[in-house]
């Protein structure tokens, strides 16, 4: 049985999630793997993400980053097309992104400007940014995040505009 990985990233608010749901049902096989339903998981003991993180907070980084790869490859061992989708940035990019063994792997990078992610989360029932700015993540994604995948700038594409942008220009990695 085909079967794929699409790694959906973006700073918050980006659309991943909603863009991660739609492409999933545009799938014939498909499970929405939600990365960050790992870093909820912990009840007790958490360490949050900040602009200086603790040892503590990039391990369970780092776990919440392995648990959603894991679960990306048995959704595809089993068939389906796994469609992983969480904040990854900077470095961890290409770390997560090796993590997956299932291939073909197609890593997606929502980019709307920051202006753009301000007007979506002002429309949202929850807040996002505590910890940091929208420009402080948005410097992060764009000078800090390896130029691996498909970058797109989702800043004036509806939902399923960008889903159909990933099915006909997403290229799988090469490695």
């Amino acid at each position: 049985m085909a079967s794929a990985v699409y790694l959906i990233t973006g700073i918050q608010a980006a659309g991943k999630s909603t863009v991660a749901q739609a492409l999933a049902e545009r799938l014939p096989r498909s499970a929405h793997v939600r990365g960050d339903v790992f870093r909820r998981f912990v009840v007790r003991g958490r360490a949050e993400m900040s602009a200086d993180p603790s040892p503590e907070a990039l391990a369970q980084l780092r776990l919440r980053y392995s648990l959603a790869a894991a679960t990306a490859d048995a959704y595809a061992e089993s068939g389906f097309t796994a469609v992983l989708q969480d904040v990854v940035l900077g470095d961890f990019l290409p770390w997560l992104a090796d993590l997956v063994v299932t291939r073909p792997l197609y890593v997606v990078v929502l980019a709307p400007r920051p202006e753009a992610v301000v007007a979506r989360e002002a429309g949202r029932d929850k807040d996002a940014y505590t910890e940091f700015t929208v420009s402080e993540l948005d410097t992060v994604l764009r000078e800090s995040t390896p130029r691996i995948g498909f970058w797109l700038d989702t800043s004036e594409l509806t939902v399923e505009q960008t889903v159909d942008r990933i099915l006909a220009e997403a290229e799988p990695l090469t490695n």
